[in-house]
């Protein structure tokens, strides 16, 4: 008898030390488990072994199997509760548990027990970190038995198995952060770029349903009745439900649950339940679903959503994971509406600086220049009534006269120069003609517009042309220019060139800084070349279809940066 217990202690130790080689070479768990299941059985003398994994409502899913008469249950066959059976008893008890028949027992365990004709069967809990995993069971044929201590001998099997599900579950955290930080980075580098939010939308829908194993899923936006419009959407079968689907409010799904609760929500089974997104849900075979919300400084904007065709439900984590994501979506958000508030500032100050400008030139030309006229004409009426031998207020009188007229044409060059009357009163291409005629150096003009244009976009072509031809005659001394307007699919392009001296620099503060605030602010784009000694082109493009203020301002996200961007014309310009 010592003999057979010093063999067997020695056995076990082999065994176990097989199965520690494969814990130790972190090996797969499902190798791990098989081994422990055929080392277990041929050590006890069993004619079947399985390793179990307990699911939440306490059913057991066979993870290996081994048997030695060649018949053996499935591994992935799952084992529902209830019933006399060693799974349940572990399950309920966390503890050891032994049945000596159950074939007799009702219960689908039973009516296997009676099919594979086991007998004495015993069961030993698996618990990992403190936590109740699964079940290793042995047992034996019809008629025969098992060592009486055999749960003490399983426990060592045991531990291993629970020392490896650690392990893997160590290494598949590992492999989950790293690759949550990796596609984290990858959203965070989009949002750092002010890329636009519809890209960010797209980039978080795509890498939070990878990194979750999902099969679908989208970003919606909320609307004021609590419909959810989809804006971004990612599938892994290729049936993805199309950008800008409306999904009306009501029914029992994650959208409505979270636009009324504000916090995540899950639902396990959806293609049983009402309302209209659980109808697209049934048509992509949808069964579990997570959605967490999305808030933009402080308010409910939309909600992140990944789901399952799975019967199984989504990861308990998933919520958590999900926040990293609808954070960085919520500051793309936050950044695309701060700079969609800002730049209808900026067009809200502009108009504001033309509307005062027009003001200005509208009491100029109604007020002080009429009454100099009025002065003017009243001293020519009185000059021939003057007496003989007063030659000296005549001449005196003339001088007023003359006073009076040059500083009524100075009046006018300003109140031009404030808002030129005839680019109210006839539009762009006109202005640009009075302009290039009157300007110091020779201009060759080519305005393409047809028609009139927003008044924003006028006004800017209009001084950016007027500032260019300055300088080019006030600072790159250049002997000829030229000037090119066209609009065409939705933008005004103007370029304007010149052969001067070059080296005019828009971060110097001078007059083209505020040219390009005025562009920007109108959506558009300006471009400066002016290599020293090569002279300048000024290259701009604006949107032709500009909303005013109050409409740019209620447009949202991305409103103010509508423009089409357009390659600068290459045509060469040779004066």
């Amino acid at each position: 008898m010592v003999t057979r217990l010093s063999d067997r202690i020695a056995g076990e130790q082999a065994a176990l030390r097989r199965v520690a080689t494969l814990v130790a070479r972190a090996a797969p768990p499902e190798e791990v488990f098989a081994a422990v299941a055929e080392e277990a059985g041929r050590l006890l003398g069993a004619h079947h072994a399985w390793m179990t994994r307990y699911e939440p409502d306490g059913a057991a899913r066979l993870v290996a199997t081994w048997s030695s008469t060649g018949a053996a249950v499935p591994a992935g066959t799952r084992l529902s509760p209830g019933g006399r059976n060693v799974y349940t008893l572990v399950f309920q008890t966390g503890r050891p548990a032994r049945i000596d028949s159950s074939t007799d027992a009702p219960g689908a365990v039973a009516d296997l027990a009676r099919e594979f004709g086991y007998g004495v069967a015993v069961g030993v809990p698996v618990s990992v970190e403190g936590r109740l995993w699964g079940v290793m069971i042995v047992a034996s044929s019809q008629g025969e038995q098992l060592p009486a201590d055999s749960e003490a001998w399983l426990a060592g099997f045991t531990e291993l198995v629970a020392t490896a599900i650690a392990n893997s579950q160590a290494r598949v955290e590992l492999r989950w952060f790293a690759g949550e930080q990796a596609a984290l980075r990858r959203v965070a580098t989009l949002v750092a770029r002010a890329a636009p939010p519809e890209a960010v939308f797209a980039a978080v829908a795509e890498e939070a349903g990878r990194l979750l194993g999902a099969h679908h899923a989208w970003m919606t936006r909320y609307e004021p009745d609590g419909a959810a419009r989809l804006v971004a959407t990612w599938s892994s079968t290729g049936a993805a439900v199309p950008a800008g689907t409306r999904l009306s409010p009501g029914g029992r799904n994650v959208y409505t649950l979270v636009f009324q609760t504000g916090r995540p929500a899950r639902i396990d089974s959806s293609t049983d339940a009402p309302g209209p997104d659980c109808e697209v849900a049934s048509e992509l075979g949808v069964r579990t679903a997570v959605g967490v919300p999305v808030s933009v400084a402080g308010r409910l904007w939309g909600v992140m959503v990944v789901s399952s065709t799975q019967e199984e439900p989504l990861p308990a984590g998933t919520e958590a994971r999900l926040s990293g994501f609808t954070e960085l979506a919520a500051t793309a958000i936050a950044n695309a509406e701060a700079h969609a508030e800002l730049a209808a500032s900026r067009a809200r100050i502009v108009a504001t600086a033309d509307a005062t400008r027009r003001r200005i030139e509208r009491d100029l030309h109604d007020g002080a220049q009429q009454h100099l006229v009025s002065l003017t004409l009243q001293l020519r009426a009185v000059r021939p009534a003057a007496p003989s031998g007063v030659g000296e207020l005549v001449r005196q009188l003339d001088e007023v006269a003359t006073g009076l007229v040059e500083v009524l044409e100075e009046l006018r060059e300003i109140a031009r120069g404030l808002h030129p009357t005839i680019l109210a009163e006839c539009g762009l291409r006109s202005a640009l003609k009075a302009l290039a005629d009157r300007s110091a150096v020779p201009v060759r003009l080519d305005a393409r517009v047809e028609g009139r244009l927003a008044e924003p976009v006028e006004t800017a072509a209009y001084y950016v042309v007027a500032e260019a031809l300055t300088n080019a005659a006030k600072h790159a001394h250049a002997t000829a220019a030229e000037v090119q307007v066209a609009a065409g699919e939705g933008v005004l392009h103007v370029r304007v060139r010149d052969d001067g001296c070059g080296g005019a620099d828009v971060t110097r503060g001078s007059g083209l800084t505020g040219l390009k605030d005025r562009v920007e602010a109108l959506g558009g784009r300006l471009a400066l070349h002016s290599p020293p000694g090569e002279g300048t082109t000024l290259q701009v493009q604006l949107p032709v279809e500009q909303a005013s203020p109050t409409a740019a301002g209620a447009a949202g996200p991305g409103a103010a940066n509508s423009a089409q961007v357009v390659q600068p014309w290459s045509r060469s310009l040779k004066l």
